[in-house]
């Protein structure tokens, strides 16, 4: 039998992956045979070399992804590039802390941009690529905060919160289209967005606490669901939001 989880053949676009969970999804993607592009305003080196020692062609956009302006470009050299795009992973996000009371315009429209316009107007553009060829795969990075309300991140959580909503929109309307459109909702994982949080002793004690698993997830563990939300695997999954937690929401 054929392997359902074998991505040869197909370009994956990773947003972000110059570190932390979208260079992980990227080497997981790389490893399963795909083709990579990765996008971001820093140095994708590092990820460039673990993807090519993977054995995948690796293609780097340099973009400031929060504004929609490089949208179109990304497509179209990414197409250009590698000759499709089969695989959307919309993993670049940004996050500020404040309380609700203080919190600024300039924050709240600098996440809403990065995490939810660009994300949305990205996939569209893809979007009408995979429809025009009947198959493609969209993965959105959501979070924790798709289902909770979390303290001091009114943007963060209004963003991740639209980005599952927006992913079950595009489900309702691309899956008889042949465009798969699902999320991934990481737990507590070890990235530069959790530092803050990992730093704090009793924020960090009381986060383990509720986790099960009782420790932080490591980046490449998220690596198998992008992978399965990638590939053929997955063909009838449309809509839905994995968390990848530690068993955080079943606490």
């Amino acid at each position: 039998m054929a392997n359902p989880f074998d991505l040869s053949g197909r370009t994956a676009v990773v947003t972000g992956a110059n570190t932390g969970i979208g260079q992980s999804v990227a080497l997981a993607l790389a490893e399963a045979g795909a083709s990579i592009v990765c996008v971001g305003r820093s140095s994708m080196e590092e990820t460039e070399a673990l993807v090519v020692r993977a054995g995948a062609r690796f293609h780097s956009i340099t973009a400031d992804l929060g504004s929609i302006a490089p949208v179109k470009s990304i497509v179209s050299e990414t197409i250009s590039a590698f000759g499709s795009l089969d695989i959307l992973v919309n993993n670049a996000g940004i996050i500020r802390r404040a309380d609700a009371i203080d919190f600024t315009e300039e924050d709240w429209d600098a996440v809403i941009d990065t995490n939810l316009k660009t994300a949305f107007f990205l996939s569209q553009a893809a979007g009408r690529h995979m429809i025009g060829k009947g198959s493609g795969k969209i993965i959105n990075i959501a979070s924790l905060l798709s289902f909770q309300g979390g303290i001091r991140i009114p943007s963060y959580t209004a963003s991740k919160s639209g980005l599952a909503g927006i992913t079950r929109l595009l489900a309702c309307e691309w899956a008889a289209k042949g465009v798969n459109v699902n999320a991934i909702a990481p737990g507590y994982f070890v990235t530069n967005n959790t530092a803050a949080l990992r730093d704090d002793p009793d924020r960090s004690a009381a986060i383990l606490a509720r986790i099960p698993a009782g420790r932080w997830g490591a980046p490449a563990e998220l690596g198998g669901a992008a992978v399965f939300l990638a590939s053929a695997a997955s063909d009838y999954v449309h809509g839905t939001v994995i968390p990848v937690d530690g068993g955080w929401l079943a606490r």
